[in-house]
């Protein structure tokens, strides 16, 4: 058992950073007005909104007891506050963890 866990995590963590550094090399040759390089990125930001969309429409788990309005409200209030301070990802996404579970709280 605990050798199946040490290969997991080495095999994981092999994949993981082989990609990273793979990554940072060649970075530097590839431009970012590329149309592969936007093409990517249109990619990755349709991925990232279909995840969303999935969240709010098909929850899973825990998130699938909270109301429909009050999760829009949130992603609503993430979007905002997104906007306030100046496209930061950070401060959505930790305020909005914490606006769903005091609205849920109050919800109940």
């Amino acid at each position: 058992m605990a050798t199946s866990v040490v290969l997991a995590i080495l095999a994981t963590s092999l994949a993981t950073y082989l990609s990273r550094f793979l990554g940072a090399f060649t970075s530097e040759k590839i431009s970012e007005k590329s149309k592969i390089y936007r093409w990517f990125n249109c990619i990755a930001y349709s991925t990232l909104a279909a995840l969303i969309s999935r969240m709010l429409i098909f929850p899973s788990g825990d998130l699938s007891e909270v109301n429909y309005l009050l999760r829009i409200v949130v992603i609503l209030l993430s979007i905002l506050i997104f906007y306030i301070t100046k496209r930061n990802l950070v401060y959505p996404t930790v305020l909005s963890a914490i606006i769903l579970g005091a609205l849920n709280s109050f919800a109940v």
